[in-house]
Order: structure tokens, then C-alpha cells, then sequence
């Protein structure tokens, strides 16, 4: 009987030891998978209006990547990141459905995320306003958006497929590159460099392991615009994001590495402008992995609850008068946006509101991660972080739509670019209503009251 007690003793010390070496976090399964999604023909870029013609080469390939996480049964999430600058709704919608449909997953249990480079391909219809698109380059981007739709079907159904038993830790560094490009001037604010902007320089990691430490995968996140390049690059690339990845893969041989896009609507990488300057950010951020990876992180168990939501939010009131005297603008999208809002008038349609997705993913009591759609600016992910203390959370933009910049409540009283003067491009009737950060922080609270915090 003693000698027994003795056993059960140190099982107990065991797997107390085994806990505090982070092992018991392989209660998780974690499946991986990566599909190159680099156009095989030309197509348009997205990003700049100053483009002039289709794409011409690639500098670094394209990549939808998944990762599926599993807690226990009907437990399961996948994060998908996208090397694009954004996807419109209809592309989610249409990958939820499927996915929903051949594997039984649930809306609230898929997150589409891109990385925001400004030298990936448009996906037809986000930012479909951004130039003017000869019909055939658009019968080319939209067989694209379908070809990248399939793409994040079956990448999601790979990562599901290769579940297996894994250990998942989170730490965090920083990368310095980043910073705020709202500079205030006696005539407004401008788009440029402002040292004495709003940052957030975290760098939060996720390392996926499997059960002999090997590591899987990496999901490393940071909020910067992917705009090293700028629009007189035509070739392919993920930018700074793009070259990170590739760094880090070079370092793990075999794990996917793969980039999550924060709170960047503010934010630029400087200094910016050549090939060389986008692989030296790239190599930055890559380094600020590496540095997590090499020191004891925390280790990340289930069980995973995850919740969806779609919220209303309203556009300032604009006329018809409005729009017949923006037709005379000097500027061709203000012309083409005062187009497509007396069409939509003349429809009878609605363009005083957009949907907007929320959604909210909670990792036991050890990590959160909030994804909010379109560009968000930094001031939402610094206000989540006072409002939520205790365990990490990641807060993550460009996610399920990117239909919009989605300004502050002070961005949107400053005014600029990131409030007033890029709506015509996304084809939104005007500025956001005063009420916007009110009703997006509803919706945050929600979600995240769902999943217990």
C-alpha cells in the first residue's frame, strides 16, 4: 500500500513537472497547412492609385496559410492569414459557407486575416475604386477572386486535416519600425512621419510545437502597413510581413510561418521606398521572433470558445446635392465614388451604413485574440488594452472584410486621410458618423462577454 502511495506521489510530481515545463499544453491538436496564391498572370496590384498597369514579376510568392486548433471535440478554430491587401465580404461569406458546408465548421470558428501588402494582387470588388480597371483586367481579377477563394477552402480543409497532437506557447517582443504617419499641420493632418504619434510596437508570437518540441508553426503579428514598396514596384511580393516569413522559415525548416496583421491604419514602416528596406524590416521583425522563441513562453490550452457578430455602423448624411457637386472634383475617385452613390440613389439603395464583423477567440484563461474588419487605427487596440487587463490578448485588424479605414473618435475630429479622404476609394458614400468608436466598442464589449472577459 505504501509503495503504491509512493507511485502515486510521484506521478502527481511528474506531471507537475511536466506543467511547469509547458508541456500540458498538449491537451491542444494543431493542424498546419500553406497554399502559394501568387497570380500566374498579371493582374492589377492594389494599394496605390498611382499604378498604371498590372503586375510584371514576382519578388517574393504569395501564400494563404492556416492553422487549425483544436481544444477538444466541436472545439476547433482556424486562422487563415492571406497575403493580400484585403478581401471583401463576399469573399468571407462565400469561404464561411463553404467551409461550414465540407467541414462543418462554424462562422465563429474560422478567421480570415491578410497582411495588407500593397504589392499583392486586387481582389475583386475590395477597392475596386482605387483606379479605373479595363473590362478585360477585370474579368482577370475576377477569376482571380474566385481562384482565391478555392484556394481558402482547401487551405482551411488542410489545416483540419493534420490535426494532431501539439503544444502551443504565446510570448511577445517588439520591432521599432513602425510609426504613426498622421503629422498635425497648420493646414491639417498630413500624411508623413510623426515620432510623437500613437505606436504599438508589441510583436506577439504563437509557437505551435509538436510533441517532441519540433516546431510546426509560427503566428507572429504586428500593426505597420505593409507599404516598404511603394507604387512603382509591379512585382509580386508580402513586402516587410513577406520577407519575415520567408526569414523565419528559413530558420525553422518546415514550420509555416505566418503573419497577422494589428491595428495599422495609422502606422507606416520607416524608412520605406526600396526592396532592400522592406527585407530589412522583414529581418527586424523576424529577429523579434526569434528572440520570443528563444526564451520560455506560456504555455497556451483550451478550451477554445469563439463568437461572431456583425454590428451597424453609420455613415455621416450625405445629398444628392452632395454628390452632383463631387462630380466636378478634381480628384477621378471622388468623381467615380459621386457616380456609384447616385446610381445606388437612383436604385433606391441604402448607403448610409456598413456591416461591420467582430469577433472574439479565447484560449482558456491564457490568451485572447479580438478581430475587428478594415483598418483600424492604433487608438483601438491601445484602448482594448486598458480595458481588458490580466491575461494577453492580441488585437488583430484587416480581418473577415476590409470595407473601410475605420477611424477613432479623435481620428475621425482630426480629420485626414485616414478619416475623410480615403473613402472614396473603398466606394463608401462619405465619413464615418461621430458615433463610430462608440458602436464598434459595443460590439467588442459583447463579443468579448461571450468568451468571458
Amino acid at each position: 500500500m505504501k509503495t503504491l502511495f509512493v507511485k502515486l506521489v510521484w506521478r502527481v510530481v511528474a506531471v507537475l513537472a511536466l506543467c511547469t515545463a509547458g508541456l500540458c499544453a498538449a491537451e491542444m491538436k494543431a493542424g498546419v497547412a500553406k497554399l502559394e496564391i501568387t497570380p500566374v498572370t498579371p493582374v492589377w496590384l492594389s494599394g496605390y492609385a498611382a499604378r498604371t498597369h498590372p503586375s510584371d514579376g514576382v519578388l517574393v510568392p504569395l501564400w494563404a496559410k492556416a492553422l487549425a486548433l483544436e481544444s477538444s471535440k466541436g472545439q476547433r478554430f482556424v486562422m487563415v492569414t492571406i497575403d493580400v491587401v484585403g478581401i471583401p465580404r463576399s469573399v468571407a461569406d462565400e469561404v464561411a459557407t463553404r467551409v461550414h458546408k465540407q467541414y462543418g465548421l462554424e462562422r465563429r470558428q474560422l478567421l480570415l486575416n491578410t497582411t495588407h501588402t500593397h504589392t499583392g494582387p486586387m481582389v475583386w470588388p475590395n477597392l475596386m475604386n482605387l483606379a479605373v480597371i479595363a473590362p478585360d483586367e477585370q474579368r482577370r481579377l475576377i477569376a482571380y477572386s474566385r481562384t482565391l477563394t478555392d484556394a481558402l477552402v482547401s487551405v482551411t480543409g488542410a489545416a483540419l486535416k493534420d490535426l494532431a497532437d501539439a503544444t502551443v506557447f504565446y510570448g511577445e517582443d517588439s520591432a521599432a519600425f513602425a510609426m504613426n504617419r498622421r503629422l498635425p499641420t497648420p493646414t491639417g493632418f498630413q500624411n508623413a512621419p510623426n515620432p510623437d504619434g500613437l505606436v504599438d510596437h508589441r510583436v506577439p508570437v504563437l509557437k505551435i510545437a509538436d510533441r517532441s518540441g519540433k516546431v510546426r508553426a509560427i503566428l507572429f503579428a504586428y500593426a505597420c502597413h505593409n507599404t516598404t514598396l511603394g507604387a512603382d514596384i509591379y512585382q509580386f511580393s508580402g513586402d516587410y510581413a513577406g520577407y519575415a516569413q520567408a526569414a523565419l522559415e528559413r530558420e525553422y525548416p518546415g514550420a509555416a510561418a505566418m503573419f497577422m496583421m494589428l491595428c495599422a491604419g495609422d502606422q507606416n514602416p520607416y524608412p520605406r521606398g526600396t526592396v532592400a528596406l522592406a527585407e530589412q524590416h522583414g529581418n527586424e521583425l523576424a529577429a523579434a521572433v526569434v528572440r520570443v522563441l528563444s526564451r520560455s513562453m506560456t504555455p497556451v490550452g483550451g478550451p477554445i470558445r469563439s463568437t461572431f457578430r456583425l454590428t451597424e455602423l453609420r455613415l455621416a448624411p450625405r445629398s444628392r446635392e452632395d454628390f452632383e457637386q463631387e462630380r466636378k472634383s478634381p480628384v477621378p475617385a471622388v468623381v467615380r465614388r459621386a457616380e456609384l452613390m447616385l446610381k445606388a440613389m437612383d436604385a433606391g439603395q441604402r448607403i448610409d451604413k456598413v456591416e461591420y464583423p467582430v469577433e472574439a477567440i479565447r484560449f482558456g484563461h491564457s490568451l485572447t485574440l479580438l478581430a475587428l474588419g478594415g483598418e483600424v487605427t492604433v487608438d483601438y487596440a491601445l484602448r482594448v488594452q486598458r480595458e481588458y487587463h490580466g491575461e494577453p490578448i492580441i488585437v488583430a485588424a484587416y480581418s473577415n472584410d476590409v470595407m473601410s479605414y475605420i477611424p477613432s473618435a479623435r481620428v475621425l475630429r482630426e480629420g485626414g486621410y485616414e478619416a475623410v479622404d480615403s473613402m472614396p476609394y473603398y466606394g463608401l458614400a462619405g465619413t464615418y458618423a461621430s458615433d463610430v468608436e462608440d458602436r464598434v466598442f459595443a460590439a467588442i464589449h459583447q463579443v468579448m462577454g461571450r468568451v468571458g472577459r
